[in-house]
């Protein structure tokens, strides 16, 4: 790998997790700390791959819908920067991530990374903030031609077989990675892995640690 080579950074998170919601911040900020020394790749990991398992039948015992909305509102309340409409799982429940999860890299393949990410902030806020059932089609349309992205061009790549793959892709590098769930960040070669609720200044220090090591002038100690 060239010393000048951006430092790729692979970023699994789910659609729906309000812990990847949260680390948006962190990503904003390490793209305005090293601007182009790294490049961070968003790919998908499937946590709410089916809603109605994982928090009808898995939150049961501690309050079912009700008590995961509890759950997802005292999380969101750990960060100041968050607004979390409190209908999100009371009375909005998308029946799966997939959905937008297969609508987003259709966007990727069709349109480039600035859509794929600007499509991919929308959707999340429009879940987040505005209680917005983002695993129906007709939202995802509307969310992504309120960005600007050429929804057309998406949809011919979910027809032609191809967001398929490339979704799969995701799934399967985030298996081969032993990715634990999401939000997870993946350094060079799979040798470090930041998973959870993870500070900004230990991401920070990994990557500055990493860039320095790349550094032919500087020592690696890592």
């Amino acid at each position: 790998m060239s010393a000048h080579a951006p430092l790729p950074i692979t970023y699994f998170s789910d659609l729906l997790c309000i812990y990847a919601y949260a680390s948006e911040i962190r990503l904003a900020k390490l793209a305005e700390a090293h601007g182009a020394r790294i490049r961070v790749q968003r790919r998908f990991c499937v946590t709410f791959g089916d809603t109605e398992a994982k928090i009808g039948e898995g939150w049961k015992d501690k309050g079912g819908w009700e008590g995961f909305a509890d759950h997802v509102q005292e999380v969101a309340a750990g960060f100041p920067h968050l607004e979390v409409a409190q209908a999100i799982w009371r009375d909005v429940r998308p029946a799966s991530s997939h959905a937008p999860h297969l609508f987003l890299k259709a966007v990727e393949l069709a349109c480039g990374r600035e859509d794929y990410e600007t499509a991919t902030l929308a959707l999340r806020d429009a879940f987040f903030t505005e209680a917005r059932d983002i695993s129906r089609g007709e939202v995802q349309r509307s969310i992504a031609r309120a960005a600007g992205v050429d929804v057309g061009a998406a949809e011919a790549r979910i027809e032609d077989g191809t967001a398929f793959a490339a979704l799969a892709g995701d799934y399967e590098a985030a298996e081969a990675q032993k990715v634990q769930g999401s939000p997870t960040f993946v350094f060079p070669e799979g040798r470090q892995k930041l998973y959870g609720n993870v500070g900004f200044r230990i991401i920070e220090a990994n990557v500055a640690e990493l860039l320095r090591a790349r550094d032919p002038d500087e020592p690696a100690w890592c």
